[in-house]
């Protein structure tokens, strides 16, 4: 059973908003797959997407769906072979 609520291990956590945010959220992420446990590994999944729309809103006056355009520029290219 974790010590630490969901989880195996102590988790520094990240104030909203910040990278560090995204960074707490990723260990989570990490510590869910340790132990096996799809569920909460989308959950977490959710909470990371959660901390990098916070950031890039924060950060940058954007939007996640600003994050995705380039997301998919870069996998559309990787599929073409070429990154120009």
């Amino acid at each position: 059973m974790p010590k630490y609520g969901y989880h195996a291990r102590e988790i520094k956590k990240g104030e909203y908003g910040t990278i560090d945010k995204i960074r707490e959220e990723f260990e989570e992420l990490m510590d869910a797959n340790e132990q096996g446990n799809p569920i909460m590994e989308l959950c977490e999944m959710a909470d990371l997407c959660g901390a990098i729309e916070d950031y890039t809103a924060q950060r940058y006056g954007m939007t996640l769906e600003d994050v995705l355009k380039m997301t998919r520029a870069t996998r559309e290219a990787f599929a073409l072979g070429r990154r120009k």
